[in-house]
């Protein structure tokens, strides 16, 4: 019983997600949040925050994959335009630009990696969500669809 106890807490805890350090030295909060479709479906995210300037700056560069129902939420201290781009970042991402209110404003999909290329939000907004490139299309998300998760006074 002991060893498979053992066992457990060896292949269980190194998942637990509490907090994530990946390469360039930043550590990130893991909370989860839900997407809600205007169709009625609701996806669940487990995601790395961004919430300082120096995790916003790292971002997900570096990575070389990310897991399907992963993403980064990068929340700001107040609603503003937003831009973003891909430099160093190793693989494709879907970038939702979010409102104050929680409702996906722009959806800038399969964004191409490496690239220096500026990706607006194209309004003010509270928060962008990164997932894996192409997610979006897959799982029918659109804009008007709504994020669920503190950063915009709801829950999951």
């Amino acid at each position: 019983m002991l060893a498979r106890l053992t066992l457990f807490l060896i292949l269980i805890l190194p998942t637990w997600p509490v907090s994530a350090q990946p390469a360039g030295g930043q550590t990130f909060e893991v909370d989860r949040l839900a997407i809600e479709t205007q169709t009625g479906n609701r996806y669940g995210f487990t995601v790395e925050l961004a919430l300082t300037p120096q995790q916003q700056a790292q971002g997900l560069m570096f990575r070389e994959a990310m897991a399907p129902d992963a993403g980064m939420l990068f929340v700001f201290p107040q609603v503003r335009q937003a831009s973003f781009w891909m430099e160093n970042t190793l693989i494709p991402l879907d970038m939702l630009f979010i409102r104050a209110d929680g409702t996906i404003a722009r959806i800038a999909a399969d964004t191409t990696p490496l690239s220096r290329e500026s990706v607006p939000s194209g309004e003010p907004v509270r928060a962008v969500l990164e997932i894996n490139g192409g997610l979006s299309a897959m799982l029918g998300i659109r804009p008007g669809d709504r994020v669920l998760h503190a950063a915009f006074g709801t829950a999951e």
